[in-house]
C-alpha cells in the first residue's frame, strides 16, 4: 500500500471513531435525561395544599424547592412544658429534654447498646438542670386540617402541662391534647379559634423502597429544617411492640425531629418521624417513621373518642420459623403460632390451644404473628372473627368474639426467678441443659421443668434457652421432671421427626423453641 493510501485509511478510521464517540455520548446523555425526567414526574392534578414539581426545570437541575415551599407552612415546632413532679411520676429521671422515653424506643436502643441518656438515645432536647420546677422539651408536628388539628408523637406531649405550636412565620399558638396512643406513639393535638391553617394530607398509597422523601422538622430546636433522602426499607420491626411496621429512611433526622412529617414527591405525608439510631447523637442515615396508613387509622380513632379501641384475643403468639415448621411437619413456614392462651380471655373462651397455628382471619391469609397482631388490632371490640387454624395437622375454623384490648397488657406468665440450682438436678447432656422439677426450685412455680444451667456450646444455647427458663411441654406433652423431657425427645426421635417443639416460659413470655434432633450431642 502506498503512503498516500495509508494516510487516507488512517483519516477515515479516525473520522469513524469520532463519529462513534459522538454517537455514544449522545445516547448516554439521552439516557440520563430520560431517567432524570421520568424519575420525578408526578400527576399534574393536586390540591393547592400540596406540592407540584416544575416541568420546566432542565435535566440535572432537579430541586425540592417547590415541594418545600408548599408544605413547610403546615409544619410546626412543638414546645411542651411539664411539671417536675409529673416528670418524676412518669419515671422520667433518665429522659432527655424532660420528655418521656417511650418504653418501645428504650428497648430498641438497648438492642443496639444505646440507652435513653446516651448520645444515641431518642431524639430529644438537652438535659434539664437540677432544681428546675418546669421542664421544657421540643419536637415537631404538622397540621392535617384547616381547623387546627395537628399530629405529633405521643412521647413529645406525654404528661405535658402546656403545648405550644410555632409556625414557620413565627406565630405561636396554644394547643390542647385531643388524644394519644402510646402503642403507636401517635398524638392528636388541636389549636382552637382559627379555621384557615395551612395543612397537608396523609398519603393513602405506601411508598416504595428507593422513593425520594423530604423531611421537615425542628432538629435541635432550629425549626423549619429540610432534609432529603430515600426510603431505605419498609416493614421494619424495631422491637417496640406487636404493631411495628416502620418505614426506614436515610433523610438526615436528628433530635427534635420527633413528630415531624416525611413527604413524598407529591407533597403528601408518607410517615411521621419517631426514632433514630445513632452512636454519636447525630444522624447516621438510619431513621424510622410511622407509616401514614397507621397514622390515619389512629388519628381517626383519637378524633372520634380520644383513644384507640383495639380488638383483643388474649393469646401470646410467635412466628412460624423454618425450625418450627420442620418440627410440625408443615410445608411452609407461615402463620402465627399460639404459644400461650391467657385465662379468661376471648381466645380461651373460643377454645384456642397452645400449638395452634392461625393461618387466616376471615379468609385473609396471615403470613406471620406480626400481621395477625395488626389485623386483630384493626378490628373493633365485639366483632366476631373466624380464625383458620391448623391443629395437629388438621384445618379447623375457630370463631372468636373480640374484646377491648386492656390498657396494660403485661407479658403473660413471666418466670419468677428460677436461677437457683437444685442439688438433685438431673443433667440432659444431649441438649446441653441441667434441669430440675419446677416444684423444687424457689419461685419457679408448680408446673414444668426449670433450666438450671446451660452449656454455652450446646444446641439449646444456640436456640436461646437460658438458666431460669421453664420448659412446659415437649412434643405437645406436659413435662414435670427431667425424665419427662428425655422421654419427649426419645418419642420424637422414634417417630422419625427431624425436630421437636418445646414450649418454654421465660421473662419475655411463653414461646415455642424448635430443637433439631440431629443437633443433639451426647
Amino acid at each position: 500500500m502506498s503512503r498516500n493510501a495509508l494516510n487516507q485509511t488512517r483519516t477515515a478510521s479516525s473520522t469513524l471513531r469520532g463519529s462513534r464517540s459522538r454517537l455514544l455520548a449522545g445516547v448516554f446523555t439521552l439516557v440520563l435525561a430520560g431517567g432524570a425526567v421520568g424519575a420525578f414526574v408526578i400527576p399534574e392534578t393536586v390540591t393547592p395544599a400540596f406540592a407540584q414539581l416544575s416541568t420546566n426545570q432542565p435535566a440535572g437541575t432537579f430541586s425540592f424547592a417547590d415541594i418545600v415551599e408548599k408544605v413547610s407552612p403546615a409544619v410546626v415546632s412543638v414546645k411542651v412544658k411539664k411539671d417536675e413532679e409529673q416528670v418524676a411520676a412518669n419515671g422520667d429521671e433518665d429522659s432527655l429534654g424532660g420528655q418521656n422515653v417511650p418504653p418501645q424506643i428504650e428497648r430498641f436502643m438497648r438492642r443496639f447498646g444505646f440507652g435513653p441518656g446516651s448520645p444515641g438515645g431518642p431524639d430529644m432536647g438537652p438535659r434539664r438542670g437540677p432544681g428546675h420546677r418546669a421542664v421544657v422539651g421540643q419536637g415537631s408536628g404538622f397540621f392535617i386540617s384547616a381547623d387546627g388539628y395537628a399530629v405529633t408523637n405521643n412521647h413529645v406531649v406525654d404528661g405535658a402541662s402546656e403545648v405550644d405550636l410555632t409556625t414557620t412565620d413565627g406565630k405561636t399558638y396554644t394547643a390542647k391534647v385531643v388524644g394519644t396512643d402510646p402503642r403507636t406513639d401517635i398524638a392528636l393535638i388541636k389549636v382552637d379559634g382559627k379555621s384557615d391553617f395551612p395543612w397537608v394530607k396523609l398519603a393513602e398509597k405506601a411508598p416504595r423502597v428507593g422513593d425520594w422523601v423530604v423531611a421537615v422538622g425542628n432538629p435541635f430546636g432550629l425549626g423549619g429544617t429540610v432534609t432529603a433522602g430515600i426510603v431505605s426499607a419498609r416493614g421494619r420491626d424495631i422491637g417496640s411492640g406487636p404493631y411495628d411496621d416502620f418505614i426506614q429512611i436515610d433523610a438526615p433526622i436528628n433530635r427534635g425531629n420527633s413528630g415531624g412529617p416525611t413527604f413524598g414527591l407529591d407533597g403528601e405525608v408518607i410517615g411521621v418521624n419517631t426514632a433514630i439510631v445513632s452512636p454519636s447523637g447525630g444522624n447516621v442515615g438510619i431513621a424510622f417513621a410511622i407509616p401514614s396508613e397507621t397514622v390515619s387509622e389512629v388519628v381517626a380513632a383519637l378524633k372520634e373518642g380520644g383513644q384507640v379501641a383495639r380488638g383483643y384475643v388474649g393469646v401470646q403468639i410467635q412466628p412460624v420459623s423454618d425450625d418450627v415448621a420442620e418440627a410440625m411437619d408443615l410445608k411452609q413456614a407461615e402463620g402465627a403460632l399460639v404459644a400461650q392462651v391467657q385465662p379468661g380471655t376471648p381466645g380461651e373462651k373460643a377454645g384456642l390451644k397452645p400449638g395452634d397455628i392461625v393461618t387466616a382471619i376471615d379468609g385473609a391469609t396471615i403470613k406471620d404473628s406480626r400481621e395477625m397482631s395488626r389485623e386483630i388490632a384493626r378490628k373493633k371490640p365485639g366483632t366476631t372473627v373466624k380464625l383458620s387454624v391448623l391443629r395437629d395437622g388438621k384445618a379447623i375454623t375457630v370463631p372468636v368474639t373480640l374484646e377491648q384490648l386492656p390498657t396494660n397488657v403485661a407479658s403473660a406468665d413471666k418466670a419468677q426467678g428460677g436461677e437457683e440450682r437444685e442439688q438433685g438436678a438431673r443433667d440432659v447432656p444431649r441438649l446441653g441443659l441441667s434441669l430440675a422439677p419446677a416444684k423444687g426450685v424457689a419461685g419457679a412455680g408448680d408446673i414444668g421443668v426449670v433450666v438450671t444451667e446451660v452449656d454455652p456450646n450446646g444446641p439449646a444455647a444456640e436456640r436461646g434457652l437460658k438458666a431460669g427458663d421453664v420448659i412446659l411441654d415437649v412434643g405437645g406433652k406436659p413435662v414435670m421432671t427431667p425424665a419427662d423431657v428425655r422421654d419427649g425427645l426419645a418419642a420424637a426421635k422414634k417417630d422419625n421427626r427431624k425436630a421437636v417443639l418445646m414450649r418454654v416460659k421465660s421473662e419475655q413470655g411463653t414461646r415455642f423453641v424448635a430443637i433439631s434432633l440431629g443437633d443433639q450431642r451426647g
